[in-house]
């Protein structure tokens, strides 16, 4: 399950990055790092689940700092 929701999010934001880098319109990076911040979490947690715990930190710090540029680039 967590292979399947993987490959959705980083289909989804490389769609995204390329349509951003063909049509020069950067409004839809916000969406992008959103995604990319969830399928970190996604990975996060089947790390987790593997019990490589410094593997799973990792992305879970990666996973937190996506989602605030997220979040930052929403707001401003």
């Amino acid at each position: 399950m967590f292979i399947k929701l993987r490959i959705l999010f980083a289909v989804i934001s490389s769609a995204l990055a390329i349509y951003a880098l063909i049509t020069d319109r950067f409004e839809v990076m916000p969406f992008m790092f959103f995604f990319l911040a969830i399928m970190m979490l996604v990975m996060g947690m089947s790390e987790l689940q593997e019990n490589r715990k410094s593997s799973a930190i990792t992305l879970f710090l990666v996973f937190g700092f996506n989602l605030y540029v997220s979040v930052y680039s929403f707001i401003s």
